[in-house]
């Protein structure tokens, strides 16, 4: 047995218990005639001490000699500490060893395995096996540990059934690249790695499993942005016979459940918005509605003087920031100059401050007057002591750059309270979006999505006004789910690949199996996916998924630590049928 105990268990109760400990050496302390040690194990830290009067000299001489993550095996006694740590769980006790055995060596740490440790990102990237030693990334696996669980509880009491799907699929079109897999045995064929088990879901319910799920790996090989990773989790989710309100109803559910039993958190509402509102108030599709600062249109109350910049605008807009009015005119222009970045694009910022005495200041005072500036904050909602600030330009790009001004000044003001919990539902997207250098359309989720109900005579005259029985569940600013009511008559699909630019032939070449088992009785149904990385940090009080994830890849897509991706030999190459191209040729 290479321990009775846990180094996180022992308390006073336990005076006078033999003992074996097993774990990792967090410190040792010489003071010559004693020697105290750490021992540290995933569930907590436990002092062992060697002393002069009460230990042979060979295991005091053993005791000194232990370094850094050393993993030793020691027999002792629980006794009463005489200098308690109240800062441990097992501070008022130590063991005094009365036997060591050191399990295995280790050389000296890159960096020290500690709360707040020494180590760089990218160093402790490369040695995650240590930082996971660490009880902050530690504590993060446990976490998620606890929410999946809670998500398998959760819904296998509701009646759900845990289904596995394939890895190794077909290449489909779901918006982002797939990851190849050459075969084998099928010389010049490829596999691709699921983007989401979406198609298999959907035959799931074909088949009867009239509600199913799965904790799945999905990955997209895209050009990474902040914080994304090329492969994820999803709590992949459907049912049959199910409209919009249904689905919307067993997910607030869940996420109710999750709130309460990992937080400790009641939330009742879960407010929804369309897409067209999101995007109107907020200037994006997953606002963070915890705080307010809402856009106020300004068109009609800014665009009838001889300022030319509003007036040649298709949008002006702005938001009331809340005690703004107490910035210097050096941190505005600094702000301006955060807009002009080319991340954000903005070409730069109208200002006024709303004075306590009722009276306005504003950087376009030439222009405009009092009466003017009133309406404004009028449309802004903005108070005495706030600063409005005003964008203008094409609507889209405008209302890009307001909603990035809104949250970084959130940020500054302290308003994204990682304690408080703001769900949302953001409903009625766009079925298609098109791209404007081709004039293509693409489905804005994925071409499975169902119009809204009494749409769909829309495909062929007015494409752009179709809306998609589709929604998004957003967490206090992120989205954390997203899913929709699926088609699930074959001449609907049909009508869908067409309008998405797919040829008959090439519809079926794709999409044939599933189109064949709409044939057989396919039910009416529809699901949702949470990203489950995502949801894990914010209920974690974080953002950053990667502090959540065992072993994640960097911002480049790479492994550090095992180094991958990385070259396959000739001989592999050629068994695959495959050969790398020369550049040079």
């Amino acid at each position: 047995m290479y321990r009775s105990h846990t180094c996180g268990e022992l308390r006073k109760t336990h005076i006078g218990t033999k003992v074996i400990l097993s774990g990792w050496v967090q410190k040792v302390r010489d003071k010559g005639f004693v020697v105290w040690i750490d021992l540290r194990d995933r569930y907590g830290i436990t002092q062992l001490v060697f002393d002069e009067q009460r230990t042979t000299a060979t295991l005091l001489s053993e005791g000194r000699k232990l370094g850094r993550e050393f993993v030793i095996q020691i027999h002792g006694e629980v006794i009463e500490r005489t200098s308690k740590n109240p800062q441990l769980s097992t501070g008022d006790i130590e063991i005094l060893v009365s036997e060591l055995k050191v399990l295995n060596q280790s050389l000296l740490p890159p960096f020290t395995i500690e709360d707040e440790t020494d180590g760089g990102t990218d160093l402790r990237m490369k040695y995650r096996y240590l930082d996971i030693r660490r009880n902050p990334v530690k504590n993060n696996l446990i976490f998620r540990s606890k929410v999946a669980m809670e998500v398998r509880k959760y819904l296998s009491d509701e009646g759900f059934i845990e289904v596995e799907t394939p890895y190794l699929i077909k290449s489909t079109p779901e918006g982002a690249r797939d990851f190849v897999v050459p075969s084998r045995m099928n010389q010049g064929q490829f596999y691709a790695l699921p983007q989401s088990p979406q198609t298999f879901k959907q035959l799931l319910m074909i088949g009867g499993l009239d509600k199913y799920f799965q904790i799945v790996k999905c990955f997209r090989d895209e050009d990474l942005r902040a914080d994304r990773q090329p492969e994820f989790t999803q709590i992949d989710c459907e049912m049959a016979f199910v409209e919009q309100e249904d689905v919307l109803n067993a997910f607030e559910g869940l996420t109710r459940h999750l709130l309460k039993e990992i937080r400790g958190i009641e939330v009742e509402k879960f407010p929804r918005m369309t897409y067209d509102e999101a995007m109107r108030i907020y200037g994006n599709d997953k606002p963070d509605i915890r705080f307010d600062m809402r856009f106020g249109e300004l068109n009609a109350v800014a665009r009838h003087k001889d300022f030319q910049v509003f007036n040649s605008a298709e949008l002006v807009v702005g938001i009331a920031v809340p005690g703004g009015a107490t910035l210097t005119r050096k941190e505005i222009d600094g702000l301006t100059n955060w807009l002009r970045r080319p991340q954000i694009g903005a070409k730069g910022m109208v200002y006024v401050r709303c004075n306590e005495d009722g009276s306005f200041k504003s950087s376009v005072d030439k222009f405009y007057d009092q009466e003017d500036l009133k309406k404004w904050a009028e449309a802004t909602q903005a108070k005495a002591g706030d600063l409005i600030c005003i964008l203008s330009g094409e609507t889209m790009s405008t209302r890009a750059q307001l909603s990035a001004l809104r949250m970084e000044m959130a940020e500054r003001l302290g308003l994204r309270n990682p304690e408080e919990f703001a769900p949302l539902w953001v409903i009625d997207f766009p079925l298609l979006e098109k791209d404007e250098e081709t004039g293509d359309y693409h489905a804005m989720h994925h071409p499975f999505t169902s119009p809204k109900p009494g749409q769909l005579a829309l495909l062929d005259t007015d494409p752009d006004a179709v809306r998609a029985n589709a929604y998004d569940l957003v967490l206090n600013g992120n989205e954390i789910g997203g899913g929709s009511i699926r088609i699930h008559d074959k001449k609907v699909q049909a009508s869908m690949f067409r309008h998405l630019g797919f040829t008959e032939e090439e519809a079926r070449a794709q999409f044939g199996f599933l189109m064949d088992a709409f044939q057989y009785g396919a039910p009416p149904h529809g699901g949702i996916a949470f990203g489950l990385d995502r949801l894990v940090a914010i209920l974690g009080g974080q953002e950053t998924i990667r502090d959540f994830i065992a072993f994640p890849k960097n911002n480049s897509g790479r492994d550090v630590m095992i180094d991958a991706p990385a070259p396959i030999d000739e001989a592999q190459l050629e068994e695959l049928n495959l050969r790398l191209v020369d550049n040079e040729e």
